[in-house]
């Protein structure tokens, strides 16, 4: 692989990024005719003070579509020396380019779901990274496997399924929050994979492009499926507590968060992440009986078994 090579595939990969936002843009305009739309370009400077690119973030907010973010960016330039001997690349210095999306849904028998698809050069390494995963309130089994299904097909030509819905199995995970079932996901997992790197970079990026063009069909047919349900306050009630969760582990754990933060993102566009509600409720333990106990179990172990 030549220089010119990968500079020619950073210059296609961000290309095709800001064409995956505008669809997911469109199809959220679609799906929520109220939605309103906030777009904002943002700069930032490299750790030594130089321009280091920037990005585009779009924030939604409607009657269907509570609040979304649908970011884009391309960084460069110079990082923490302390930050860089954790990247997994080699110098101070890095190149990075992807987008990252999360969709709050108002309506609680919607899922949430998160994608991000992102292509990193720091120093003489590079690779991709990426995934997407669901996190639903509601006991729809039918939904879940739906996704599973989704990705399942999306990664076959790749053979690479279950071992990136393994790696998603293992990281969406509140480790700090555990019980006699195990340690508590985030939701129902999906697929996730990070520093792939195979020595052949015109089939890690087709994989990749290929990959994220399947979101799409992957998560809407869903929202059009459930948006119009009736819910009950209980169903609200479960909804923030799970969403309190989310935050927690947006936080916590999650490493593109603290990524952002480190290479002097928009703490704004990283924090959109975040619900517009959410609540933390002290012990919390759902009606025996109801959906929300039923659900509860989908965040342990037995949600690993979805789509077997």
């Amino acid at each position: 692989m030549s220089l010119n090579e990968l500079e020619l595939k950073k210059t296609e990969f961000h290309n095709h990024v800001l064409n995956l936002q505008n669809q997911i843009t469109r199809a959220i305009q679609n799906v929520d005719i109220s939605i309103n739309l906030e777009e904002d370009p943002w700069e930032r400077m490299d750790y030594l003070g130089a321009p280091g690119g920037g990005g585009i973030t779009r924030a939604f907010t409607g009657d269907i579509i509570e609040n979304a973010g649908v970011n884009t960016s391309k960084v460069f330039g110079a990082i923490d020396p302390e930050f860089a001997k954790n990247l997994g690349g080699t110098g101070s210095a890095m190149w990075a380019c992807g987008i990252s999306l999360i969709i709050h849904p108002r309506n609680p028998r919607v899922p949430t779901v998160h994608a991000n698809f992102r292509m990193i050069v720091a120093g003489e390494k590079f690779w991709f990274g990426g995934g997407a995963d669901l996190t639903p309130f509601y006991p729809h089994p039918e939904d879940f496997n739906y996704f599973h299904e989704t990705w399942k097909r999306a990664c076959s030509p790749y053979n690479s399924y279950e071992s990136m819905k393994a790696t998603c199995d293992k990281y969406f995970v509140n480790t700090h929050r555990k019980d006699a079932r195990g340690e508590e996901m985030r939701g129902v997992s999906g697929i996730f994979f990070d520093h792939m790197n195979t020595g052949n970079l015109e089939n890690d990026f087709k994989m990749v492009v290929d990959l994220s063009n399947h979101f799409l069909e992957s998560y809407f047919p869903i929202v059009e499926k459930r948006k119009d349900e009736a819910y009950t306050l209980e169903d609200v009630d479960f909804q923030l507590h799970r969403r309190g969760r989310y935050v927690e582990f947006n936080l916590l754990h999650d490493r593109g968060t603290m990524f952002g933060l480190k290479t002097n993102g928009r703490t704004d566009s990283i924090l959109i992440s975040l619900p517009a509600r959410a609540k933390f409720s002290y012990k919390y333990k759902p009606i025996a009986g109801s959906p929300h106990e039923e659900m509860m179990n989908y965040y342990f172990a037995e949600s690993k078994t979805i789509n077997k």
